[in-house]
């Protein structure tokens, strides 16, 4: 940081100005007039320095004046001349250590006492002793100065660089009262600076939010506002930045969609992510491989939007090298029971190879059988499984038969039974004569040798 302008104009010249009303308040000095001699050579030098702008011709009179017998009012006059002169020849260490010689020995008067503590201030500052600069400047608070809006950014600036970031916020949040919402820029940047090393999140988030109002397509805001949210491990605040950046256009890249659409699946909304990585895929924006239409298809399917994912599924299949995604379309077709689709799938399945379990496509092709009443067709398909759910499903088919049968036969033996009893009753009837029978008992006797015939062959097959 370079102020060398401010230093020879400000405080150099304030220097000289101060002079001659501060030298006669010397501490225990009763003088007050140069000896003749003594006062040539000052003069010499004050021309030097102030009309001939030679500050090496004045310090070589000073030099020669330093040597003679200085009452108390000329040394402090030397002393002064010295500390300016030595300004304007840019030797600010030696004009900082002829100040605080001034102020340990009384030279400097009360009354300028807390002004010279921010010259020196800004003569360390030049010389790049940050330590001292500070220092001094706290002195010269301490002394009853205030600080303007410039003097707050560089005590900010000044404790950040010593790693004070503490007290380095305190004079920035002021500097950003003063300056209002229409900081400069560099203003802001530096405050989430400190906020960020102090740990103050929600304050940093809040400037953040405060610059996008004002900068919404400035993409690092964005990303700082969603890291921050990561840090804090609040992923569903930053998922809603993600979200608004994919919304805003901000999002570009296939990895920040992909980001946005694993965002979606992971805070269970499936269905919305698939429509994005649907939308993207089609536009060419995210790359439709085989893995990408897969996710697809996994995410409608978890969103239950079963006919939306058999396209996807299906483009998959094509792509593959194995059956496996055929297997899977199967499944979907299973859950729709369009049977023969299903069926279709599932052999186009066991065809291409390559499935983990080739004996569940089998048992889901002999489902598609059995529900379409190819009983014979999904008995084979059930023996082709050669698994637990094949073995299930044909004892399962067995146990209908048996109940079927037995059904059947309880049935044909009710009928015989009902008929024998029907031919009972019409020989009961016979002692009345053949007119008052019923006209059935004319036919029980071949409805009765019929039934029996009948039972007979059910129980014989």
């Amino acid at each position: 940081m370079k102020m060398t302008a401010l230093l020879k104009g400000a405080v150099a010249g304030g220097i000289m100005m101060a002079m001659g009303a501060g030298l006669a308040s010397a501490q225990a000095c009763e003088e007050t007039q140069f000896s003749s001699k003594n006062a040539e050579l000052y003069l010499k030098a004050e021309t030097e320095i102030l009309t001939n702008n030679n500050p090496q011709a004045a310090l070589g009179f000073l030099r020669e004046l330093q040597q003679k017998e200085l009452n108390c009012y000329e040394r402090a006059a030397a002393m002064r001349l010295g500390a300016a002169v030595k300004i304007q020849a840019g030797d600010y260490v030696g004009a900082a250590a002829d100040f605080e010689n001034m102020l340990n020995q009384g030279i400097i008067p009360a009354k300028d006492r807390t002004k010279t503590y921010y010259d020196i201030s800004q003569i360390y500052l030049n010389a790049e002793n940050l330590p001292k600069a500070l220092d001094f400047l706290s002195r010269w608070i301490q002394a009853g100065g205030q600080p303007n809006r410039d003097t707050k950014w560089q005590l900010a600036i000044l404790n950040n660089k010593l790693n004070r970031n503490t007290e380095a916020l305190r004079w920035a949040e002021e500097v950003f009262r003063s300056d209002g919402p229409n900081a400069d820029r560099q203003v802001y940047d530096f405050l989430i600076y400190l906020y960020d090393n102090t740990g103050q999140l929600g304050k940093k988030a809040e400037l953040l939010e405060m610059l996008l109002v004002k900068n919404p397509d400035e993409r690092k805001l964005w990303d700082a506002i969603s890291g921050d949210y990561f840090k804090a491990n609040d992923e569903r605040k930053a998922f809603e930045v993600q979200k608004a950046m994919y919304l805003g256009g901000i999002l570009q890249t296939e990895d920040e969609l992909m980001r946005v659409v694993n965002f979606y699946n992971r805070f269970n909304a499936p269905y919305q992510g698939a429509k994005i990585l649907e939308k993207e895929m089609n536009a060419g924006r995210i790359s439709k491989t085989y893995e990408r239409l897969e996710l697809l298809a996994n995410l409608y399917q978890v969103a239950r939007e079963y006919k939306r994912a058999i396209p996807v599924i299906e483009e998959a299949a094509r792509m593959s090298s194995n059956g496996q995604m055929y297997e899977r379309l199967g499944r979907s077709y299973t859950e729709l029971r369009d049977w023969p689709k299903a069926e279709e799938a599932l052999t186009n399945a066991i065809n291409k190879g390559g499935l983990k379990d080739a004996g569940l496509a089998w048992v889901l092709i002999g489902q598609s059988r059995y529900e379409r009443d190819d009983r014979a067709g999904a008995r084979e398909a059930f023996r082709n499984a050669n698994n637990r759910g094949g073995r299930g499903w044909l004892d399962f088919m067995a146990s209908e038969d048996a109940t079927a049968r037995a059904l059947v036969v309880f049935e044909a033996r009710s009928l015989v039974q009902d008929l024998k009893s029907e031919e009972k009753r019409c020989k009961d009837l016979a002692v009345l004569g053949e007119s008052g029978l019923p006209p059935a008992c004319a036919t029980v006797g071949e409805r009765l040798e019929a039934a029996e015939s009948s039972l007979a062959d059910i129980e014989g097959a």
